[in-house]
């Protein structure tokens, strides 16, 4: 190891409170400032409040120790509700019901336009305050509703309008059948909530425009206060060696971390260095992760924009996470890697004092290698006894195969419940998109850095922070998510929990070893060798719907890809055309693909004795080879007709169909 050059401030003369303590009374204009107010985090909230989810979680979901598809892992997730009610003459779907003081912290959907008009009602009240589409409330572009506070990224719909209430709130719908989750707050008996008023809309117009601004910019929005100072540091670490930086001194907070990273294989290095922040005299460092994953990336340092951290475009980490400590802090970096590393950074912090409500800011990963996804299991997110703040986490992945990895629930327990005060709908929903989308984006809140295709296949790697939606705890935080694939097959998981944990906080991290800190390899697609691929046919004729290549939407495809087929209607056909080399008698055997909204269809080659397949199943799956039997096939191109002539009683009747390949084998 070659120590460059080290300026870290060790010297800092001014010594303040922490300036970010909730007021007294909660309003619509202090929820506002709290939407981009990290400092916030680092103290237990005053006045106390817990944090709850309603869902569209499946209902046959009721026993933690029945681990089966009908009940714990039911996915069934859709069109689920509280109850109905009638409003004037209408039907009315109830979302929600709480009593208060309370706040909604955050409303998503994956499909809002079937909801239809969403109305939320305050303090019991017969009428309405707020009454719209909720596609119209959820797309950013209708005030007080405005992009980013409310947005869609990668065909997920949210919104973070914190909306404040004295005494009760219901949220309805006027229609049943669509996903969705809403996040509030339940403060103490006693705490003094203003509801949200339109008066407080229009005056804190410009509030809610600096927001907005601010989670546009989140990379400027967040960071070192005028107080801060900081220094560069630099360092060439050789493989298997370390650097520790000077002790900083407490009482203080780092506010700013940046850093860039150099080595011969990148990727490598930004899983294979560990990044370590020990406070005080804790046993354990607070901060355990590599550095990739500690700032929300991996593996490599795909950029997106975050509000607590994120990557720049040139490739420069940065973190706003405020880390607090009493007495003093060190940072250090282990390379386990076996090439040299070079790092080049800054780290910025201010005296602070350190109160009664004080918490340590804690970031620490594991990784879970050649998990098999059945049967299906909880996985564990995070485990910490204790008081403090979850504040987010990144979950970054290994899918073998191009099929959908997401289809598992979020369910967090606080201070010990038995059943999750937090049930969601979908890992992806969880992360703020919906219905598995490939679309790498970013947000302030929420992003997908890396996915890297076709479909699913390869690494993913998503983030979400809670920073209006934190969850407190006084006694224990716990997270699992489902590993729920539609293969059977083994992923690898890797995870970065962040929370802040009172003094005597405890966790089930340890420390990882070199093993752990390799990017695991991604398998090359299976080829079915001499199939004739259905995503490569000509669409010689049909009649109706549409049909195209469907690229990584099941990973036991061959190719990776399919020809799809859809919304056609019963006795209506399709035509592919595939092409012969060598004529002659040829046994047909075709691979299909099975799934809920796939129909029945008769299939046969060039007008000869059609086959009758019923494609329904519950979850996507290939067929095994099937005989389509012996037909005489010429020389250039040949046809496969597919007729659809109905749908399963248990199917969506959209009577989908797809082909996977054909194989052609000489008959006698």
């Amino acid at each position: 190891m070659r120590k460059k050059r080290l300026l870290v401030c060790v010297v800092i003369a001014l010594t303040v409170t922490a300036s970010s303590a909730i007021a007294a009374e909660v309003t619509f204009k202090s929820l506002l400032t709290e939407m981009t107010d990290l400092e916030g985090l680092s103290h237990m909230p005053d006045p106390a409040f817990i944090c709850k989810q309603f869902s569209s979680y499946d209902r046959n979901s009721t026993d933690p120790k029945a681990l089966t598809d009908d009940n714990w892992f039911a996915n069934g997730d859709r069109g689920k509700y509280l109850r109905e009610e009638e409003r004037g003459g209408a039907k009315e779907y109830v979302l929600m019901d709480a009593e208060g003081p309370g706040a909604i912290v955050r409303i998503w959907s994956a499909d809002p336009k079937d909801a239809g008009t969403i109305r939320i009602y305050f303090d019991n009240n017969e009428s309405p305050a707020i009454e719209m589409p909720m596609e119209e409330m959820l797309l950013g572009k209708t005030a007080p509703f405005v992009e980013p506070i409310a947005c869609m990224r990668a065909q997920g719909w949210n919104s973070y309008l914190p909306l404040p209430y004295a005494k009760h709130c219901k949220v309805t719908s006027s229609l049943p059948d669509f996903y969705y989750h809403i996040n509030y707050r339940t403060y103490a008996q006693g705490a003094n909530v203003k509801t949200l008023s339109k008066e407080d809309v229009e005056i804190c117009t410009p509030g809610i425009n600096a927001v907005a601004a601010a989670l546009a910019a989140p990379d400027k929005a967040a960071g070192k206060p005028k107080r801060a100072k900081g220094g560069d540091f630099g360092y060439d670490i050789a493989p298997g060696k370390s650097i520790q930086m000077a002790k900083l001194p407490g009482p203080g907070a780092v506010y700013e971390l940046t850093l860039r990273v150099e080595a011969p294989d990148l990727e490598a290095a930004l899983r294979g260095v560990l990044m370590t922040f020990s406070v005080d005299d804790v046993p354990i460092p607070t901060v355990m992760a590599p550095i990739g994953d500690f700032f929300g990336s991996a593996p490599g340092n795909r950029p997106y924009k975050g509000l607590p951290c994120g990557v720049m475009d040139d490739g420069t980490f940065y973190s706003h996470w405020v880390m607090p400590f009493k007495q003093g802090a060190v940072l250090r970096f282990d390379n386990m890697t076996e090439n040299p590393v070079s790092l080049r950074g800054t780290v910025w912090m201010a005296r602070r004092h350190w109160t009664s409500d004080s918490l340590y800011f804690n970031a620490k990963w594991r990784i879970e290698k050649d998990i098999p996804t059945r049967p299906r299991q909880d996985w564990k997110i995070l485990f910490a006894q204790g008081h403090g703040r979850f504040a987010g986490c990144m979950l970054q992945l290994m899918n073998p195969v191009g099929a959908w990895w997401g289809e598992g629930d979020e369910k967090i327990y606080v201070d010990g419940e038995k059943f999750p005060s937090h049930f969601g709908t979908g890992s992806e929903d969880y992360f703020c998109y919906a219905w598995g989308c490939p679309e790498v984006y970013s947000h302030a809140y929420h992003s997908q850095p890396r996915c890297d295709g076709p479909g699913n296949l390869g690494h993913t790697c998503v983030n979400r922070f809670h920073i209006l939606d934190n969850i407190p705890f006084n006694q224990a935080c716990n997270m699992d998510i489902e590993v729920w694939h539609w293969e059977n097959c083994k992923i690898t998981q890797a995870v970065t929990a962040y929370w802040y944990s009172g003094v005597g906080g405890t966790d089930t991290f340890v420390a990882p070893n070199a093993e752990d800190m390799t990017v695991a390899k991604v398998p090359e697609p299976k080829h079915v060798e001499g199939a004739l691929e259905g995503e490569t046919m000509k669409v010689a004729a049909k009649d109706g719907g549409s049909a195209a290549p469907q690229t990584g939407g099941m990973g036991n495809w061959s190719n990776m890809a399919q020809m799809w087929w859809i919304d056609a209607k019963p006795g209506e056909t399709l035509t592919l055309g595939f092409p012969v080399v060598e004529a002659g008698r040829y046994e047909v055997i075709a691979v299909f693909t099975k799934a809920r909204d796939y129909g029945i269809a008769d299939v046969s080659v060039n007008d000869g004795n059609a086959r009758s397949f019923d494609f329904y199943n519950d979850g996507v799956i290939t067929t095994p080879e099937e005989s389509l039997g012996v037909s005489e096939l010429k020389v250039g191109e040949n046809q496969l007709k597919v007729k659809i002539t109905g749908a399963n009683p248990m199917a969506e009747p959209r009577h989908m169909f797809g082909l996977d390949y054909l194989l052609l084998k000489p008959a006698k």
